[in-house]
């Protein structure tokens, strides 16, 4: 059984000399540089080979909403020919420097369309996605916030950007804004679970030190 995921890694590396075999761009991202702008429509499809990006949507008020995380052998934003307005509020931004192959949409539907197996492929990365968006609604939305957060950190354990072990490289902030809580909520629950001796925390990463402990406190469909 399959269960949410906020990293996307290694979906397409088998795809990779397909890719490289197909007419292509190969570009780098330095840190911080955007891949999508929110405002821009859906037009050019990555895939990745080096380093991540981070994927949110930014409302109208200026707050953002962190919804995914993408890395080496994965393919984002992922290929549809929809024309979505909700699409105008996402970006995408390099948290480390990235190297990546780019296809335009049109580029992409051919190769939708004349290889089968990338095709499934495909169906089957928008269901792992859709997944995790109604993890997100039903599961995160209802639950108290000891557990919305014991859930992402349990998640994000089993494979997140620049892991290292049991090491989860985000802040507070960052937290908050997966989980759309306040920092103080954050805090308080990141001081109980210090208490309890499950993690340690430290500027812009935390250690996970008892994850069987952690995972006694996610819900059914997190573990």
């Amino acid at each position: 059984m399959l269960i949410p995921r906020y990293y996307f890694a290694d979906d397409f590396r088998d795809f990779y000399d397909y890719f490289l075999s197909v007419p292509h761009r190969e570009r780098i991202f330095p840190k911080g540089e955007h891949l999508w702008r929110a405002g821009e429509p859906h037009k050019n499809i990555y895939y990745i080979i080096s380093g991540t990006e981070i994927h949110f949507a930014v409302h109208e008020n200026g707050h953002r909403k962190i919804i995914s995380f993408h890395g080496p052998g994965t393919v984002f934003p992922g290929y549809h020919r929809m024309d979505y307005r909700i699409e105008l509020s996402l970006e995408t931004v390099a948290m480390s420097e990235m190297r990546v192959l780019e296809f335009s949409v049109d580029q992409f539907s051919n190769m939708f369309e004349e290889n089968t197996a990338l095709g499934q492929q495909v169906v089957n990365w928008y269901s792992m996605y859709v997944n995790l968006l109604l993890f997100e609604n039903i599961h995160q939305e209802f639950n108290p916030s000891q557990i919305r957060l014991c859930n992402l950190l349990y998640l994000l354990s089993l494979g997140q950007p620049a892991n290292s072990g049991l090491q989860i490289e985000m802040t507070q902030e960052e937290l908050a804004d997966i989980l759309g809580m306040s920092r103080v909520q954050i805090t308080r629950e990141l001081t109980a679970l210090r208490a309890e001796g499950i993690l340690a925390t430290k500027r812009g990463r935390l250690l996970i030190i008892d994850l069987p402990k952690l995972a006694a406190l996610c819900s059914a469909e997190t573990v």
